[in-house]
Order: structure tokens, then C-alpha cells, then sequence
């Protein structure tokens, strides 16, 4: 083919928000205009968005069971399929978050080969762009320059919701699903081997094929083989890796244009910040922010096990935050500061103590950071916000009344800065950053605030 389908080309659920974003971004950013939506959009809202070759869902599968995604998908993927987009993409975190109780990826598959009928999976999680890398199966990433097997990373291996016991992505995925997988690996990639070796693991019962990535040239032979072979309406998983691979394809058969500078933004006078992520690379950012003129503000986690005191902990972040902007300060509103704070067990300790559930608890803290977060910009009048935390931004980003994103300025892979689309007046020029705690630089906060200045020289 000489020229790429009319219309949408890739349509996506991502199972939490910063990831849609991620996909979003992608691309956007290569030339392929793409909207983000919070819900199945209305004809009225897509009407607003002419000319889209992306349209994604923002969702938060990540955090949920898998009877909740087996209620939940099926029309998610039904309005997806319905973009007539030739491919269906099940965004997930570049990390393989996942358990068999616990955003299941094992069960996004099955529902998906349910809702579309296809032989064979094509499952892409590395990407060199944000630092992911597959060898052999097995995925890789690096923090502070330093790369880990992904069950002796850092933070991945004590997640403390999905930790990674296993960085060979087929055993992880086992004991989620029965659906049988392979690997293509690199190696057969590099010696022009990839279609026998598809061929290969297809023949030998795999519908499932994981496609290695350690470099640009691997990234885009992955992305020809998922577009040369693909089916119908072809169901994908992955990360933005399936994005970047299939750019990196289009753009090496000459199908789109290279870009080559990202878009900026002007710098705003204030920007406002809410972590919820136990990150050591947000404890990071949130240090670098602290030292550069940013006004911590920590906030008790704890007092989410009961809605009367969590709200007054969510009065006393306002009124904080508020202190923090009059002095001439940005703030940043945190409930953790690392795996090692002191807040991870507490909060653990707190929640059997009260006999409740960790999942409402949790979604409770990343509601409560998305109204805090609303309320001060509101009240402030300021534009620009940030929501740092995969899970944290999936339910954050809900308590802001947005029905979609766009993308505005490139930051780093992943983090870009959005601009938020509302029917409430009072966020017209609603500007967000939603941030998983993997991603960026120590000096991400303060690049957002300028814009995507101050990453974007010297990333």
C-alpha cells in the first residue's frame, strides 16, 4: 500500500489515564491528530474534534477486578470497533502492571478476542522512547540511567498493588489467562526472520505474540509486523510502545512525515501539582520542585479510611495550597514521598485496621487530589495543573469535569502537557499534565510550568 486508510486509524481504551494520554501524545505529536475522551464520546463531542486519525478512551481497568472488566469492556470495545479505526488498541502501563485479581491484562485479552475475533494478539509493551525494552520475553527499564530486570526494579518489584514478580511477560501473563503466547525475539528481527518466526509461533498455538524491542530498528519491524499482518479490525495490547512502533514504520515506508520539533507551550505564572505516587522518580521531582521555589504540602492518606476525616484533610490541602499560591509559590500536594515513606505502611496498617476496602480507599485519595486540585484552580483562576500517579490520575482526572484531552506541548515521552476540553466555562482554558510515576525527569514540574521549555532543551 502507498498511502495509509482514511479516517481513524487506531482507536484505544487505555486502563488508566495517564497512559491514554501517553497514546494520545504519541500521536499527536507525529502528525496524526488524536483526541482522548473520558468517556464512550457523544456524536455532538467527536464533531468537535474533525479529522481525527486517533480516538481513544480514557479508563481505569488498571485498578479493577476481573468481573468488573468482563461487565465493563464488552461496549467500551463495541463503540471502538465502532470508529471503523483497522486497529483496536488495549492501551497498558509500559511496566505490565497487572495481576490475575488486579487489572488483568490475561482478561482484557480474552474480552477482547470475544469482542473481535481475531487469531492472533500482537502484544507490544517496550519502548526505547521512555526507556522499556524487551529482550527474549523479557522486559527491562531503566531508572536514573541504571536498567533492571523488571522484577528487580526498583519500584516495580514492590508495587503495592501490582508488584512484578516476573520480568518474562509470558509467565506473568500465565497465570491471568489461558490464551496461549509466544515471543518473536529480536534476534530473529534483526537476521529479517520476523515473518517465519510470526509464522512459527502462530503454527505452534500462539495467539498471543509478544514482539521483542531493543532499539529503533527493532521498533519498527515490530510496527510493520503488526500492520502487515494484521486482521479486521485487528485487537493489539501493549503501551505506547504500539504507537511509536507503527510510527516508526509509517515513517520508514515514507507513509507520514518525520516531525521533527515538538510543539511548546507559553509559560504559565503558576502551575498546581497532586501526587498521589510512591514513586522514588516523583519523590524526586517533588524534592527538585521543593528546592526551586514549589511549596510542598503533605497530606495524611490515612484519614482516607473514613470519608468525615479525609475531607477534612482535603479542606486543610486547599487551604494550603492557597497559603502557598498568595506567598508567590506553586504548590504541590502529595500523600507520599517514595516506596519508602512512612505512608505506604500506614496507610496499609490503616486500611485492615478499619476493615475496609483498599481499592475504595485508594480511589478515594485520587478523588479527593482531583477536587482538591479543582477547587484551588478554581479559586485561584489558574489554568494550568498537574496530576502525578497512574492510578491517582485515573481518578483525579474524573473529579475535574472534562469530557477530553488534546495534546498542547511536548515534555517528555509519556507526561506531555494537554489541553483539557470542558463545557464548564470556568475551565475553557483547563491545561493538565497527567504524570505515571515512572515518568520524567527530577525537573519535570518546573517544565511543565514553563511550558516544555525547560525538558524539552535539554532531554
Amino acid at each position: 500500500m502507498n498511502a495509509l486508510p482514511q479516517g481513524p486509524l487506531i482507536a484505544w481504551y487505555g486502563d488508566d489515564f495517564t497512559g491514554s494520554a501517553a497514546t494520545m501524545e504519541a500521536l499527536s505529536f507525529a502528525g496524526l491528530p488524536a483526541a482522548l475522551f473520558f468517556d464512550v464520546p457523544k456524536p455532538e463531542q467527536l464533531a468537535r474534534f474533525p479529522g481525527l486519525r486517533g480516538i481513544g478512551i480514557a479508563g481505569i481497568a488498571r485498578s479493577k477486578p476481573p468481573g468488573w472488566m468482563r461487565d465493563h469492556l464488552p461496549p467500551i470495545f463495541a463503540a471502538l470497533g465502532a470508529t471503523g479505526a483497522p486497529l483496536i488498541h488495549y492501551k497498558i502501563c509500559s511496566t505490565f502492571d497487572s495481576s490475575p485479581s488486579t487489572g488483568s491484562i490475561g482478561t482484557a485479552i480474552e474480552v477482547g478476542l470475544a469482542a473481535f475475533g481475531n487469531g492472533w494478539v500482537p502484544l507490544i509493551t517496550a519502548a526505547p522512547a521512555i526507556h522499556r525494552y524487551q529482550a527474549f520475553g523479557n522486559l527491562f527499564a531503566t531508572v536514573g540511567g541504571t536498567g533492571y530486570r523488571l522484577d528487580r526494579h526498583p519500584t516495580m518489584s514492590r508495587h503495592p498493588v501490582t508488584p512484578m514478580h516476573e520480568a518474562d511477560l509470558g509467565r506473568h501473563l500465565a497465570p491471568q489467562t489461558d490464551v496461549p503466547s509466544g515471543v518473536v525475539d529480536f534476534v530473529a528481527m534483526k537476521r529479517g526472520e520476523g515473518d517465519a518466526a510470526l509464522a512459527r509461533r502462530r503454527g505452534e498455538g500462539a495467539r498471543i505474540v509478544s514482539l521483542d524491542i531493543v532499539d529503533q530498528e527493532t521498533l519498527a519491524e515490530a510496527g510493520r509486523l503488526v500492520w502487515e499482518h494484521r486482521e479486521p479490525r485487528q485487537f493489539v495490547v501493549g503501551s505506547q510502545g504500539i504507537d511509536y512502533a507503527l510510527i516508526a514504520h509509517w515513517q520508514a515506508r515514507g507513509l507520514i512525515p518525520v516531525v521533527e520539533t515538538p510543539p511548546v507551550a507559553p509559560r504559565a505564572a503558576h502551575v498546581v501539582a497532586v501526587s498521589g505516587s510512591c514513586s522514588p522518580v516523583t519523590d524526586e521531582q517533588i524534592a527538585w520542585a521543593e528546592a526551586h521555589g514549589f511549596g510542598g504540602i503533605r497530606l495524611d492518606p490515612t484519614a482516607a479510611v473514613d470519608e468525615r476525616r479525609w475531607q477534612d484533610e482535603m479542606e486543610r490541602g486547599v487551604t494550603r495550597a492557597l497559603r502557598v499560591l498568595s506567598e508567590g509559590h506553586d504548590p504541590v500536594v502529595f500523600t507520599a514521598r517514595g516506596p519508602d515513606d512512612a505512608s505506604v505502611p500506614a496507610l496499609r496498617t490503616a486500611v485492615q485496621a478499619a476493615g475496609v476496602s483498599a481499592d475504595a480507599v485508594n480511589e478515594r485519595i485520587g478523588d479527593g487530589l482531583g477536587r482538591i486540585l479543582d477547587r484551588v484552580m478554581r479559586t485561584a483562576g489558574i489554568d494550568r495543573g498537574i496530576i502525578a500517579g497512574g492510578d491517582t490520575s485515573s481518578h483525579a482526572a474524573l473529579a475535574l469535569g472534562v469530557y477530553a484531552l488534546t495534546a498542547l506541548a511536548a515534555t517528555v515521552p509519556g507526561a506531555a502537557l494537554c489541553r483539557a476540553h470542558s463545557d464548564d466555562p470556568a475551565h475553557r482554558r483547563l491545561e493538565l499534565a497527567l504524570k505515571g510515576g515512572q515518568m520524567g525527569r527530577a525537573d519535570y514540574f518546573g517544565g511543565i510550568k514553563a511550558g516544555g521549555r525547560a525538558i524539552s532543551a535539554t532531554a
